[in-house]
């Protein structure tokens, strides 16, 4: 990707790898599972032609930026605290945000504990879920879906690495990219083994990159993400059911395995009274989860549109 530079910084306590391109007012890409800043090659240099700074990290746990060995470093208010911390390393006061999957989750918080920071919002696939003082999303999921869920499958130790290693690393990113997530468990090392082929929007040599990357450290940083909900729960308690108060425009694809999460489309349609500032929802027709990627022309119109206006 001609004009892309590869740099480093120390932060919070590791190591983290971005990547930018352009000069401008900052757009700081926040990728979501299992992807890497890679997961926004069809934005960087839209948004860099556009007159942005495009900077887009790999987040704790991914590719080049370090992995810190534990659950308890990886709750919304480290990975957070990362984005932060890079954001003073590079002089940059407040920067636009865009968020998809889970960097999504971390841009509605990271809009939350520093709004100061956030000139505005885009955030793809994962709508905003106040904090529920009855119970963390994997006691609230176990409850509604039953213990089968993948967010609940997940949080056994060990058990999703012992079924993906690297030798499954191709068919987990096909199922995974294939949009067929949800419908991986209980026998997921079957369906791995079931190469079939990959989306349009991507390549097999993508696919290569994204193994390359993700073999670095492996799965469990990656899913440390979804075993420190509880505990990022608990830390966060101080800003239960709280309002994101920065400007926002929310996207999501009506085949999204996110879209059908029991009361997603109510929870989608009430999001303005939790986020006083959303100025569009847009649910993007026959669209699946990897949206940026998928739809990248209307995700990129959709977003410079909003952040051209400021």
């Amino acid at each position: 990707m001609e004009g892309l530079v590869h740099k480093t910084v120390s932060t919070n306590g590791i190591i983290m790898h971005f990547v930018q391109m352009g000069s401008g007012p900052v757009v700081l890409f926040v990728h979501g599972f299992p992807e890497g800043w890679f997961g926004w090659r069809k934005q960087i240099p839209v948004f860099a032609g556009a007159g942005f700074r495009t900077i887009a990290p790999d987040m704790r746990g991914y590719g080049d930026s370090s992995a810190p060995e534990g659950v308890n470093n990886y709750t919304y208010l480290h990975i957070v605290g990362d984005l932060i911390g890079l954001l003073d390393a590079l002089g940059v006061e407040k920067a636009f945000v865009v968020g998809h999957d889970w960097g999504a989750i971390i841009a509605w918080q990271l809009a939350i504990f520093r709004p100061d920071r956030v000139t505005a919002l885009a955030n793809l696939s994962v709508y905003y879920i106040p904090r529920n003082p009855r119970g963390s999303l994997v006691t609230l999921m176990r409850k509604s879906v039953g213990d089968d869920h993948y967010f609940c499958k997940f949080q056994l130790p060990g058990e999703a690495e012992a079924r993906i290693d690297q030798v499954t690393y191709d068919g987990f990113f096909r199922h995974v990219f294939s949009d067929k997530f949800a419908t991986l468990l209980p026998d997921w090392s079957k369906a791995f083994e079931e190469k079939g082929p990959l989306p349009e929007w991507t390549s097999e040599e993508d696919l290569a990159y994204f193994i390359s990357e993700f073999r670095k450290h492996g799965l469990t940083p990656a899913i440390n993400y979804y075993r420190a909900l509880d505990l990022s729960w608990e830390l966060t308690a101080a800003w239960t059911n709280h309002k994101v108060m920065v400007p926002t425009i929310f996207m999501i694809g009506d085949h999204d395995l996110v879209y059908h999460f029991p009361n997603a489309k109510q929870d989608i349609e009430r999001m303005a009274e939790r986020v006083p500032l959303l100025k569009k929802i847009t649910v993007v027709e026959g669209a699946n989860h990897f949206l940026q990627l998928e739809r990248a022309d209307i995700v990129n119109d959709h977003i410079l549109q909003f952040f051209k206006s400021f």
